[in-house]
């Protein structure tokens, strides 16, 4: 049976709406959030009635926050046990990160044509940014800098249904990815692999590039039998 577990994402929370932001808009931001980062694990149930309560809004903004994250593949909405935080067997994930890994690799192919000069460097920069970070022990700012990081190889590619459906499927995997491979002693292959692309990348080496970031993303031997162990 689902875990209720919508208390995980915070005892009471004041939203911040950007400038044009609905509240529908800022709650899915929120949940997500959450899902991703793994405060909202899968098979919890989100209550929409205690959601509304703690966000201290009315129940419309969170049933249409909850149908977006549907459409996005982040939650069930189950008829009768409500919204449940989306469960993938083992296969299917296994099979979703050789995807993911095949369109990053993608992303860096094109990148290593298309990538901006500006982008090169703020590419660098990022890597500068995780290098730091990964000196320390902190996952959420290392996850979030990392996320940054490829995120300018999507823009770099110049391709926006490619860079949204990388996304995308970013998204969906990323809760169960942050159980093996954000941890603080997988921080420094991260960043030898992060080199290996960028090295590619600025020498517009379109055939390494997508082979580095390939190697990087999907999940092969150790880090592939660390998931599996994870997962179960």
């Amino acid at each position: 049976m689902a875990k209720k577990n919508a208390a995980a994402v915070s005892e009471s929370v004041s939203l911040k709406l950007e400038t044009g932001e609905t509240l529908t808009e800022v709650l899915h931001r929120e949940l997500e959030q959450a899902i991703l980062k793994g405060e909202l694990k899968p098979g919890d149930r989100l209550d929409e009635q205690e959601i509304a309560q703690r966000f201290g809004v009315s129940r419309t903004p969170v049933r249409e926050a909850f149908r977006l994250l549907g459409a996005n593949d982040l939650v069930d909405l189950r008829s009768r046990q409500g919204v449940v935080v989306r469960k993938i067997g083992i296969n299917t994930l296994l099979e979703m990160f050789q995807v993911m890994a095949e369109l990053e690799g993608l992303c860096a192919r094109l990148a290593s044509r298309r990538m901006l000069p500006e982008q090169e460097i703020e590419m660098r920069a990022a890597h500068e940014r995780l290098k730091t970070s990964a000196d320390g022990t902190d996952v959420d700012e290392f996850n979030a800098l990392n996320i940054a990081f490829h995120r300018i190889i999507h823009d770099g590619a110049r391709n926006v249904y490619l860079a949204q459906e990388t996304r995308q499927l970013r998204n969906r995997v990323a809760p169960f990815l942050r159980r093996v491979t954000y941890k603080p002693h997988r921080f420094q292959t991260t960043i030898t692999e992060h080199q290996a692309i960028i090295d590619a990348i600025c020498a517009h080496d379109a055939e390494k590039a997508h082979s580095a970031m390939r190697v990087h993303v999907n999940l092969l031997g150790d880090d592939l039998t660390d998931f599996i162990a994870a997962y179960e």
